[in-house]
């Protein structure tokens, strides 16, 4: 009896520490890095992730052979303030094929392979990878049905500007959400424009300063 007590024990510490173990966070790498892992389900014949800054092309990753391609001047973003872009260029049946906006970006990774894979998707719904703040907004971990993901989200662009992040779960299989955590917001920045701005509110407030009477005259 003591000795099946015993193996409970030791099972529930172990399966307790498998399941903390599987909870371990990891941060997102580089928005670049994220990109990378994309893996087409499409059968094609090549393709290229571009980077574009100041007008500038740079070859982010290839995979196939080589094909020569017209540069872009548009792409899409992963994250709102960029003001560089990427797009993706893929051959398949002969044919040249240019992706430069999220929705067709979604539609090129097609089945969630991991959870790079699922950030990139949810882009298309206005989530992001926040760089900067990446313990909050820019991390995951997964079990073997589904991928958490801690992703942050411009919530208002007028006064105050914010970012609000959110853990959301996707189903490995179906690639489908199916939570969305509201964690509330991490960003709230006023500007002197902001009519509701705090801190011009409360000097508002502050009462005028009275006239001295001792300085004040009457005429007779």
């Amino acid at each position: 009896m003591i000795k099946t007590a015993t193996r409970s024990t030791i099972f529930l510490f172990l399966l307790l520490g498998f399941l903390g173990f599987s909870q371990n966070k990891k941060n997102f790498s580089s928005i670049p890095n994220i990109l990378q892992q994309i893996i087409p389900n499409e059968r094609i014949d090549s393709w290229v992730l571009v980077y574009n800054s100041y007008g500038k092309n740079q070859e982010i990753r290839t995979s196939g052979g080589k094909k020569d391609y017209t540069p872009q001047f548009s792409g899409f973003n992963l994250f709102p303030t960029e003001d560089s872009f990427y797009y993706i260029v893929y051959a398949t049946g002969g044919k040249m094929n240019y992706i430069t906006d999220l929705e067709g970006l979604r539609k090129f990774v097609g089945k969630i392979d991991n959870a790079e894979e699922a950030a990139i998707i949810l882009t298309a719904d206005g989530y992001m990878v926040d760089e900067e703040f990446k313990d909050v907004a820019g991390n995951y971990y997964e079990d073997a049905a589904s991928y958490y993901l801690d992703l942050g989200k411009l919530t208002s662009k007028e006064c105050p500007y914010q970012k609000t992040h959110y853990t959301l779960t996707v189903n490995k299989s179906s690639g489908t959400v199916s939570n969305v955590k509201d964690n509330g917001t991490y960003i709230e920045l006023y500007n002197k424009k902001c009519a509701n701005n705090p801190r011009l509110l409360k000097i508002q407030k502050k009462e005028e300063p009275k006239d001295d009477p001792k300085k004040s005259t009457k005429r007779k």
